[in-house]
């Protein structure tokens, strides 16, 4: 937790918490300008940019959530899960740390933290209200929709990391569960975080109502 850096942490009660996580061999600092950026349109939110508790293997000073040393389809899933309960105790303590609910919270993760991100979803139902992918993936598709929580999927279609095709696979079949879902692929945007998807992350979180408070309004409403 001590590695951590709290970007922003309300004088008031906060109203919402955002969680970052970094990419593999990167740090809790590549995230700040994200926080900032989040910052400046949601005062009343408690930011937190989160390091990996692990070296990397890959970077000097860098961290990681899970090794990429000889990772495979076949074998993520299983270093996926073996990281998690550390993901998600992370997560509830910054939960009780910020004195926000699960109801509003929403996790951010670009890459290796994207991952992570979307995989708490599916481990532990109502983790989260949001989760923000940026140039992430699943480590193995979903075979549930994760309940009460809202998925927003940014990738660039130049990505020479993860490649964009992820992306869609995730949509579609989040679609086809029936999960509240955003997807935006961007042209001729590369393995990064740049102005424009700070910018869409902000629009997402502004504009996007989630689907079971329409759910819930329909229910409501006399027929």
């Amino acid at each position: 937790m001590s590695d951590a850096i709290i970007i922003q942490q309300p004088t008031q009660t906060a109203q919402q918490l955002l969680v970052l996580h970094h990419g593999v061999g990167a740090s809790a600092q590549n995230m700040v300008p994200l926080g900032r950026h989040l910052a400046a349109q949601f005062p009343n939110a408690f930011i937190v940019s989160v390091h990996a508790p692990y070296a990397s293997d890959i970077s000097q000073g860098g961290a990681q959530w899970f090794s990429v040393q000889g990772i495979t389809d076949e074998n993520r899933p299983e270093r996926v899960a073996a990281a998690m309960p550390a993901f998600i105790h992370n997560l509830r303590y910054w939960q009780e740390t910020s004195g926000v609910s699960a109801s509003a919270t929403a996790v951010l993760g670009f890459s290796q933290g994207a991952i992570m991100a979307l995989e708490a979803a599916q481990a532990q139902a109502g983790l989260a209200a949001r989760v923000v992918a940026l140039s992430g993936r699943y480590a193995q598709l979903p075979a549930h929709a994760p309940e009460k929580t809202t998925l927003h999927f940014i990738h660039g279609k130049s990505d020479p990391v993860i490649h964009y095709a992820h992306c869609v696979a995730a949509a579609e079949r989040l679609v086809a569960l029936r999960a509240d879902v955003t997807a935006d692929v961007i042209p001729f945007l590369g393995h990064e975080i740049n102005a424009e998807v700070m910018d869409l992350v902000t629009e997402r979180f502004a504009g996007h109502i989630p689907k079971h408070h329409w759910d819930e309004v329909l229910k409501a409403a006399p027929q």
